[in-house]
């Protein structure tokens, strides 16, 4: 489905901000839908159980596609193929890794074999992990890993006179967190690196090394800020959540120091913890406990 705009019915302040499809008061037959942000640049939204989305960008140059990030199954994955060929009939010459995680690259088998792969060497390593694993079942997605990682913390590709730079930025929800800017547009996907009204997802986290990343990304040249998982928003409202965002990862660090200060051990942490006002932020349930695992093992030097 080709969205013209990100225009929904909100509430009399506006749209409503929430990653939950029925909160903002987006129907999921709406999905998987197409949203063009710039001339050549598309957003793409795929809802994901337990009913949240998860965000690709592709941009079409005079010669090639470029993608960021797939979807979590081959099904998803060719519905984005077979979207972007809705789009164009170009090939998808480049696929950029902003994140290693399987809702992003379990369907990578279906894009094209002589695809150029960008990926940061952490998130290289942790595919070629998961890669020698043991297949979870019948059926289960085959791991595709890159032949090799990129040698900078930035590359710059012409796709088809289009520049995009690939920015690696730090640490922060994998530790090999990739980000795509386009310049001339003004726009950045982060990836994963950006939640957009969902809890911090921390299971492979950095934490206080993310916050200083999207203090990077809110100091480049950017007026669009795309999220990995969360609504794609207009761009003022985009910068917005952003800064919410930094703050809901500043609020969870600084409870979870607060709790450990007071001699709790990480399960009455969990059981103690006050969300404030990121309580009913999308996953809270699911993902606060990882969270207070993961800052007592920064604060107390497990993270390497």
């Amino acid at each position: 489905m080709l969205a013209a705009s990100l225009g929904v019915a909100g509430t009399a302040g506006g749209q409503v901000r929430t990653a939950y499809p029925d909160r903002r008061g987006v129907a999921l037959s709406q999905f998987p839908r197409t949203i063009k942000l710039a001339d050549h640049v598309y957003g793409y939204e795929e809802i994901r159980q337990p009913g949240f989305t998860t965000v690709s960008l592709f941009v079409v140059g005079a010669d090639g596609v470029l993608l960021a990030d797939g979807q979590g199954s081959v099904a998803a994955t060719q519905a984005l193929v077979d979207a972007i060929g809705a789009v164009t009939p170009k090939p998808i010459r480049w696929y950029v890794v902003g994140s290693d995680h399987g809702d992003h690259t379990a369907g990578n088998s279906v894009l094209p074999t002589d695809v150029r792969y960008i990926i940061h060497p952490q998130s290289l390593a942790q595919m070629q992990r998961d890669a020698a694993r043991p297949a979870r079942g019948a059926g289960a997605p085959q791991v595709v890993v890159p032949p090799a990682a990129m040698t900078g913390d930035t590359e710059t590709i012409n796709v088809g006179g289009i520049e995009v730079r690939v920015l690696f930025l730090g640490r922060a929800h994998t530790g090999g967190d990739l980000m795509v800017q386009l310049p001339a547009q003004r726009l950045l996907f982060m990836s994963e690196a950006y939640l957009n009204r969902v809890f911090p997802a921390m299971r492979s986290a950095y934490p206080s090394e993310w916050v200083r990343v999207i203090d990077r990304a809110l100091a480049l040249d950017v007026d669009r800020f795309v999220p990995g998982h969360g609504f794609i928003e207009e761009p003022h409202v985009s910068r917005e959540e952003l800064v919410e965002f930094r703050k809901a990862l500043q609020f969870v660090i600084a409870e979870v120091r607060a709790l450990k200060a007071r001699g709790l051990t990480v399960d009455d942490a969990e059981r103690q913890a006050n969300w404030g006002p990121y309580t009913e932020w999308f996953l809270r349930e699911q993902q606060a406990p990882i969270a207070v695992r993961k800052v007592y093992d920064e604060l107390e030097g497990r993270l390497k």
